[in-house]
């Protein structure tokens, strides 16, 4: 059975389709958007392998393109745009192209980026394969790639035609690249949806694609009242992602999957809604215990200097003129964004990490 959530956005509203076997389906949908000319399939070197024959056999007749880049973090870079970009230039993918993305955040991000570029932007399909983009990445438009002071600080919002998530590809996770995408399931949870963490003490493998559709739907909801980040609710999406984006850059790209560094920012986020936001210690150890239940870090290596992530947190674009919007959460399940946190709190919380 096949679910769908819709993105309400106007004249840029797209469904979110998610099941079983719809790889097969990329074309068919492709067709019924009214999507023309060729495309490019951007996908990496693990994903590559396993789908893009499939999804070029289904898109056949747009006569794909498939582009592959190196699998990580490094290749969310202007670089690895530009040579993406060229060889859609030299095989002749022109104004009337679309872009299918094939592949986890990293994959998402830059092709996303690449359609919104190219020809001043072009359509593009999402088609995420990691739980981490099924759920967040790859519903809401944002596209970006990194640069050498942080995280997504180049980049564009550019909204897919549709999103396409085939929970089979998910079996092909490793463990760790599976567990990862509960930390945005968490924090999804933490944000809105209080009923579904609890529901995540015993989660079934088995009911992944309405996990899935839940989260998309908490998602969406948020995306279609804030598409641009403007009205604040958006930022509530944030949860985690300031210390987060931080620990992940101080650490340097590839150290920490994407969620690993996302989980340690939940973290610090809870520890600084105790002290800011009246957040019970009971509900805090049931944020860390819900963490581990998915081999989620949860304490910072010493390695990593307090003073690294700090500097690293003055470049996140949630930092601006001194001052640092920082979602906190006063019980599960409702978040709120606060200016109140000090940088002095946030070393505290980082170090809290240890």
């Amino acid at each position: 059975m096949t679910e769908r959530v819709d993105v309400r956005l106007g004249p840029r509203s797209y469904s979110v389709h998610i099941g079983a076997g719809l790889l097969e389906s990329v074309g068919k949908i492709a067709r019924e958007l009214s999507l023309r000319g060729r495309c490019a399939i951007v996908t990496d070197s693990n994903v590559g392998r396993l789908y893009a024959d499939r999804a070029a056999n289904a898109l056949r007749e747009f006569e794909p393109l498939i582009v592959t880049v190196p699998a990580g973090e490094k290749s969310k870079s202007l670089a690895e745009a530009e040579n993406v970009c060229e060889q859609m230039i030299a095989t002749g993918l022109d104004r009337s192209s679309f872009v299918v993305a094939l592949g986890g955040g990293v994959v998402g991000d830059l092709a996303g980026f690449v359609a919104a570029i190219y020809y001043r932007g072009i359509p593009y399909v999402q088609v995420p394969t990691t739980i981490i983009a099924q759920v967040d990445s790859a519903v809401g438009g944002k596209t970006g790639v990194n640069a050498r002071g942080g995280k997504n600080l180049i980049g564009a919002f550019h909204q897919p035609r549709a999103v396409i998530a085939d929970v089979v590809t998910l079996d092909s996770l490793p463990e760790r690249e599976f567990n990862e995408g509960f930390a945005e399931i968490i924090k999804h949870a933490i944000i809105r949806d209080a009923e579904m963490f609890a529901d995540l003490e015993k989660f079934d493998r088995a009911n992944l694609a309405p996990l899935i559709a839940r989260n998309v739907a908490i998602k969406a909801a948020i995306v279609s009242a804030d598409e641009h980040e403007t009205t604040g609710e958006r930022a509530l999406l944030n949860f985690g992602h300031t210390v987060g984006h931080a620990i992940e850059n101080a650490a340097g790209y590839g150290r920490f999957l994407h969620g690993e560094a996302i989980a340690l920012g939940i973290v610090a986020a809870s520890d600084l809604s105790m002290r800011c936001a009246g957040l019970s210690r009971e509900e805090h150890e049931r944020i860390l215990s819900r963490l581990a239940q998915f081999s989620l870090p949860t304490h910072l290596p010493d390695d990593i200097s307090t003073d690294a992530i700090m500097a690293a947190l003055r470049t996140d674009k949630k930092f601006a003129a001194g001052q640092v919007r920082f979602v906190l959460t006063s019980q599960i399940g409702s978040a709120f964004v606060s200016r109140d946190v000090t940088l002095a709190q946030i070393r505290d919380a980082v170090e809290n990490l240890r």
